[in-house]
């Protein structure tokens, strides 16, 4: 038999196994070896090989990895991850929301990250805003056909080089100024590679959210593409018939042969730039600039309409700079400023990022338990918001245990299995031989979600093990020094 990295065998044996599938978990034992599993059995089926550590999972569910299907950070600046190793992330999906690293190919970042030795997997997504900038359109809306023909085949080019798809930010700058014929274009190519199109919409607000899930569903129509929704979620929508009102018209999709697929967080505030609050002619720094003089009064309009749409100041939490930790209405009120005037005058599009608290539980929670929906974190090592270290703990402690939501099974299945069948993520996302050894134990009766929006970068509690590659990196619930992930590719 292989070994593993470090010259022996790691068997896990006495608990229960939950092969990411869906099923039920059943009494057996596992072998790790050079970094895959090497063989499943029957409790007592497996001998010891001479030197295995023993690991003994008694009263403990042994689980494939989590595998976080929208996240964000910099595995060259943070490589250890530590905040979603210590919630059981073992992959993560990074390029999110059109931006990826802009310089060099896909094989030169890989090299600079597996130097600075991450200790999760990353699966990275090419960018369509950074693919823009690669193309010569920038922030223009209106692209020529000779650079709509360009962003294609760089593309094309992309996942040749081993991306996973493509995402789109179309609710912010450039993504929201793109005409509907480079999206067709960039889905097409996409499309022909066997990936797909993850996009955060044109637009989540109730009033609008139909518009950008149709546009959505027509890239993926026209492009024969699949597409994925980035964070599913309604701001100021309400109740769980409007959930469903959502959830029928991508079945109605679906049923017409478009595959429509999305993630999901298990909180009810977002978190994101303080530029999603200020006018389309406002976005960017150099806009905001030029439209000051001449418009302050209609921008500070629009702010105060923005902001009261969205259960006002109170409800917006700043997470960077000095304002980090404060409400909007508390940062305008120390500065001694209305809150427009402090947004414009203090802050800018730019200036910060912040939580929004304008989404309802009722219809948040239908869409969670909508089997096309995969759960994501959309967090961060750095951001001011518990998603990036609670997610998935909190999934298990609040929405299986406590409001028994959906089963431990469903929710096991929806961070490994069907997260990796939804992204195209071969040899991993279950507990099957000769699959990658990205593996849990833990009681699920001991899950934590420790981080709060007070306090958002406690990490979470009760993953005792947790194996990357086969490798421990965290051993009986503390970090080891062990850095094995890696930058995976698709062929």
């Amino acid at each position: 038999m292989p070994s593993n990295a470090k010259g022996v065998y790691t068997l896990i044996r006495g608990g229960s196994l939950l092969d990411g599938s869906g099923a039920p978990p059943l009494p057996g034992e596992l072998l790790i070896g050079d970094g895959i599993i090497a063989d499943i059995q029957p409790p007592g089926g497996i001998a010891p090989p001479e030197g295995a550590e023993i690991v003994e999972a008694n009263g403990h569910l042994v689980t494939p990895g989590f595998i976080d299907a929208h996240c964000h950070g910099d595995p060259v600046k943070t490589p250890a991850f530590e905040n979603y190793t210590a919630m059981g992330v073992t992959a993560l999906c990074l390029g999110q929301d059109g931006r990826s690293p802009s310089e060099g190919t896909l094989a030169s970042w890989a090299e600079e990250v597996h130097a600075a030795k991450p200790a999760p997997n990353l699966i990275p997504f090419v960018g369509h805003g950074t693919l823009r900038n690669h193309a010569g359109i920038g922030y223009s809306p209106d692209p020529t056909p000779e650079q709509i023909d360009k962003i294609g085949k760089l593309a094309a080019e992309a996942m040749e080089e081993g991306y996973f798809g493509l995402t789109s930010g179309l609710e912010y700058v450039p993504g929201r100024v793109a005409p509907f014929e480079e999206l067709r274009i960039l889905a097409r190519e996409t499309g022909r590679a066997g990936r797909l199109v993850m996009s955060h919409i044109r637009s989540e607000d109730d009033q609008l959210i139909e518009d950008a899930l149709d546009e959505l569903v027509e890239q993926g129509r026209q492009g024969q593409c699949h597409v994925h929704v980035s964070h599913m979620k309604v701001t100021l929508g309400r109740g769980a018939v409007r959930a469903e009102e959502l959830l029928a018209r991508l079945d109605k999709a679906r049923a017409e042969g478009v595959r429509v697929t999305g993630d999901i967080y298990p909180y009810n505030a977002s978190c994101t730039t303080i530029g999603i609050l200020f006018p389309g002619w406002a976005k960017t720094r150099e806009d905001f600039e030029k439209a000051l003089p001449a418009r302050r009064e209609e921008m500070a309009e629009y702010l105060r309409y923005r902001v009261g749409r969205r259960n006002g100041p109170e409800a917006v939490l700043l997470g960077a700079s000095k304002w980090k930790g404060q409400t909007l209405k508390e940062a305008a009120a120390n500065a001694g400023k209305s809150f427009e005037d402090f947004l414009i005058d203090d802050v800018g599009p730019d200036g910060t990022y912040a939580a929004y608290f304008a989404m309802d539980e009722e219809l948040q929670a239908r869409l969670m338990q909508d089997p096309h929906n995969v759960f994501s974190s959309d967090g961060s090592p750095e951001w001011f918001h518990p998603r990036g270290f609670g997610t998935f703990a909190r999934l298990i402690e609040h929405y299986v245990r406590e409001r028994k939501l959906f089963t431990l099974e469903d929710a096991i299945h929806r961070m490994t299995g069907a997260t990796a069948d939804t992204i195209g993520l071969a040899g991993r996302g279950y507990l099957r031989a000769g699959h990658a050894a990205d593996i849990l134990v833990f009681d699920p009766a001991r899950v934590h979600e420790a981080a709060s929006y007070t306090e958002p970068h406690r990490l979470a509690e009760g993953f005792d093990w947790v194996f990357v590659n086969g490798r421990p990196i965290r051993r009986e619930g503390k970090l080891t020094e062990e850095r094995p992930g890696r930058v995976l590719t698709r062929t």
